[in-house]
Parts: structure tokens; C-alpha cells; sequence
């Protein structure tokens, strides 16, 4: 099959001139570059006037990728030097003057890491609060009070108001080993030094009801949506409806010492259980017996944090012997990772506000630490008392906490920023600055 061929003119170099006899010869004229530019030696000499234009284009081209010359200073840099005397940005490099705030053009500065202040906005004096390890004497409400058990009395300050009243007084025949609030801010729950778990009602200072069934001192308590629990010196936990007329639902026994930690997961699904043989025990709502045995820590087990942020996730601190936190996975059962502290662990809370945690310790260090998880980086090392710190608890709009020592001190903290859901920062305390009594 015959194919059409295009013919096309083909012009070859040598045709060049010939078939574009108009055009000049594209041999480069160089007799008015400037050499001196680019300091080579054999470049041709140009007049004064070129010279002193090559001058001045050289200044300007320095002064804008470098800066101004500082006295003193010699005119040649190394243009790979690390410079380390100034710090510019990058539109800087830019010539003759970028305009920083031209349409179009959005900078994002980089986020400076938050500041934690160091130093409590305010220190209530409480003389009398216990220095022992086991006890859970502090308290803040969802209604903004704070209990506080204080030997044979419990008192209650308004952070509102800024005052204090008496709730009760047990005189010699009973003490105080642990208080907690109910989901509601009203009720206040109360374990003593003879076994009883009583319920007050706040706002009218009067107790509503007595519960029995331990045998020995109650030192911790914890509330779901429908359940009290509360753990004693007897090794047991006891279940509470406090709707029914039995002192108690159902009791726990997985322990083989005291109970000293106990929380509540946030869907009211999971009990975990702290005690004094080391172990970290985990019920469901159900269970006879746990469902989840770790027997990880060396020592006890008194602090305990479920997270608000992720199901399932739970934090546990060792005692003196131990000073680890231990983070687990409740719903695969797995140990997600463990940090040596260095110190006893009494306590920890989660913010609800953000991912990070606070830990409060004992011997030797006895201080305060804000992490950042999950690189559980610190981000405040907090030493406000000056024996170690056994008790802790969260302000309701989760920005502050209080910690109670050995020292007779009650310290507020403010640690967390306000939740996306808060329009306008709490005044809990904002205007309540230096040292009053919580009697």
C-alpha cells in the first residue's frame, strides 16, 4: 500500500547563513559584561562609571541575602557558615524589601508549648489532716465544694464563696478515714474508722443514712450513677445501692490486704481495684469476681485514673518500693507501658480537658507532675508542700486540683486550659489569693 510521505524542507548549518540572510552571526559580544562581578581575572577593564554600578549591585545583593554589615565587620562571608547571631525568616532572604503582610499570604506561627504555673494560687491551712498513706480524705464536688476530713470533723468550702462550715464532728468515738461526693454534688459518702459508710446530705447538714458490713476501717470510696462502692481494711469491697434497704448489695473478695484504690471507668462498666498486697484488680458491673488480675506493681496500689479520652484505658501507681505508673487496656487486657517515677505514687487524676495526668508523690521527692500523654513527657514538676503528698482531687470545670500533705496544707493548683465546651474561664478561686484556714 503506497504511504504518503510529507516532504519538508531540511536546512542544515552549513545552509544556515543562506537561508536566513538577514540574521546576525549568534557569536556572543562579551565587551560590555562585568567581569569584575564575578572576579575574574581575565575579564576586560570597564569604565569608572560601570565599576562603581557593579559596586553598588554587589552592597545591595549582600546586604539582602545577609544583612547590613556590622562594623568591624569583613565584607566576604562564607556563605555555608553556620550563622548563629541572628535569627531571620525565610521571607527575609527574599530581595529588596518582601512585604510580610501582602494579599494572599497567611503565616502560621508555631505554637508555643503551654506554660503550667508552678506555684498555687491559693493555700488553705488544715491542721489535723492525717499523714497516712492509705486514707482518702479529700473531695471536690460537682457543685464546687470541697470536703475536707480533718481528725474526728469534716468540713466543707464553697470555692464559690470562699467559705468554710462544719458538715459534722464524730468527737472521740469515731475518725474519719474517707470521703467522697456523689455524681450529683449533694451527698456526701463517709468511711470510718469503725467500718460504717454513712450518707450525708449537704446542703441541710444532716446524715440520711448508716451503712454496716465492714469489719474493719473504710479508707476509700467510689461512686457510679447507681452504685457506692467502698473499699476497707478487711480486704473486702463492698457494693452499695444506696436506693435499697440493705446496707449492701453485694460484696467483692479478690483482695488479700487492705483495699486502698478505688475507681469507677466513666460508663459506670468497670471497678478497678487497688490493694496492699500489689495487686490491681478490675470488676464489671456483675462480676462475683474480677475479670482482669495484675499483679505487675511491687508494691501497694492506691493510686488509680481511668481515662475520659479512650475506653478502657487505665492508669496504676505503685507505693514506695515500686514508683511506677502502668498503663492498661481494659478491653484487650493488655499492659500498654510502665514509667519509673522515682517517687511513691499516691495518687493520680486524668484531665478531662486534655490528654495529660497528674501524679502526686511521696518519699522521697514529695511533689506534684503534670504528664503529657501518650510520650508521657513532662511538662511540671509542682513542690508546693514539704512532706509528701497523699491526697488529690479535680475542680468540676477540670482546670484545677487541690493537694492535701502531711504538712498540714491544702494547695490549688491551676493546671489544665477550660474544655472546648466552656464559653468563659471558671472563677473558681480566681480572686482568692494567700493563706486562710479551712477551719
Amino acid at each position: 500500500m503506497k504511504q504518503d510521505i510529507c516532504e519538508k524542507e531540511i536546512i542544515t548549518p552549513r545552509d544556515f547563513p543562506s537561508a536566513y540572510p538577514s540574521l546576525p552571526s549568534f557569536i556572543p559580544n562579551r565587551s560590555g559584561s562585568n567581569f569584575a562581578l564575578f572576579d575574574f581575572s581575565n575579564s576586560p577593564a570597564s569604565d569608572q562609571g560601570k565599576e562603581d554600578r557593579s559596586i553598588t549591585y554587589q552592597s545591595l545583593l549582600r546586604a539582602t541575602l545577609f544583612g547590613p554589615d556590622k562594623p568591624g565587620t569583613p565584607a566576604s562571608r562564607n556563605i555555608f557558615r553556620y550563622k548563629t547571631e541572628t535569627k531571620r525568616s525565610l521571607h527575609s532572604l527574599r530581595p529588596l524589601g518582601y512585604d510580610e503582610s501582602g494579599p494572599g499570604i497567611s503565616h502560621s506561627p508555631v505554637k508555643a508549648p503551654r506554660k503550667v504555673p508552678t506555684s498555687p494560687y491559693k493555700v488553705l491551712d488544715a491542721p489535723g489532716l492525717e499523714d497516712d498513706f492509705y486514707l482518702n480524705l479529700v473531695d471536690w464536688s460537682s457543685n464546687n465544694v470541697l470536703a475536707v476530713g480533718l481528725e474526728s470533723c469534716i468540713y466543707l468550702w464553697n470555692a464559690c464563696g470562699n467559705k468554710v462550715s462544719k458538715l459534722c464532728d464524730f468527737g472521740i468515738s469515731d475518725g474519719i478515714c474517707s470521703v467522697g461526693w456523689a455524681q450529683c454534688g449533694t451527698h456526701l459518702a463517709v468511711g470510718t474508722n469503725n467500718g460504717q459508710v454513712q450518707i450525708w446530705d449537704a446542703s441541710n447538714c444532716r446524715r440520711v443514712r448508716t451503712m454496716e458490713g465492714h469489719r474493719s476501717r473504710v479508707g476509700v470510696l467510689a461512686w457510679s450513677s447507681s452504685l457506692l462502692s467502698s473499699g476497707s481494711h478487711d480486704n473486702s469491697i463492698l457494693q452499695i445501692d444506696i436506693r435499697a434497704r440493705d446496707d449492701f448489695a453485694s460484696k467483692l473478695v479478690g483482695h488479700k490486704n487492705e483495699v486502698c484504690g478505688l475507681k469507677w471507668s466513666y460508663d459506670d462498666r468497670e471497678l478497678a481495684s487497688g490493694g496492699n498486697e500489689n495487686r490491681l484488680l478490675v470488676w464489671n458491673q456483675h462480676s462475683a469476681q474480677p475479670v482482669l488480675k495484675h499483679c505487675e506493681h511491687t508494691a501497694a496500689v492506691k493510686a488509680i485514673a481511668w481515662s475520659p479520652h479512650r475506653h478502657g484505658l487505665l492508669a496504676s501507681g505503685g507505693g514506695a518500693t515500686d514508683r511506677c505508673i502502668r498503663f492498661w487496656d481494659t478491653t484487650t487486657n493488655t499492659h500498654l507501658s510502665c514509667l519509673d517515677t522515682g517517687s511513691q505514687i499516691s495518687n493520680l487524676v486524668w484531665s478531662k480537658n486534655i490528654n495529660e495526668l497528674v501524679s502526686t508523690h511521696g518519699s522521697s521527692q514529695d511533689h506534684i507532675i503534670v504528664w503529657r500523654y501518650p510520650t508521657m513527657s513532662k511538662l511540671a514538676t509542682l513542690t508546693g508542700h514539704t512532706t509528701r503528698v497523699l491526697c488529690l482531687a479535680i475542680s468540676p470545670d477540670g482546670q484545677k486540683i487541690v493537694t492535701g500533705s502531711g504538712d498540714e496544707t491544702l494547695c490549688f493548683w491551676r493546671l489544665f486550659p477550660a474544655s472546648k465546651s466552656q464559653s468563659t474561664d471558671s472563677k473558681i478561686g480566681s480572686s482568692s489569693f494567700g493563706r486562710t484556714t479551712i477551719r
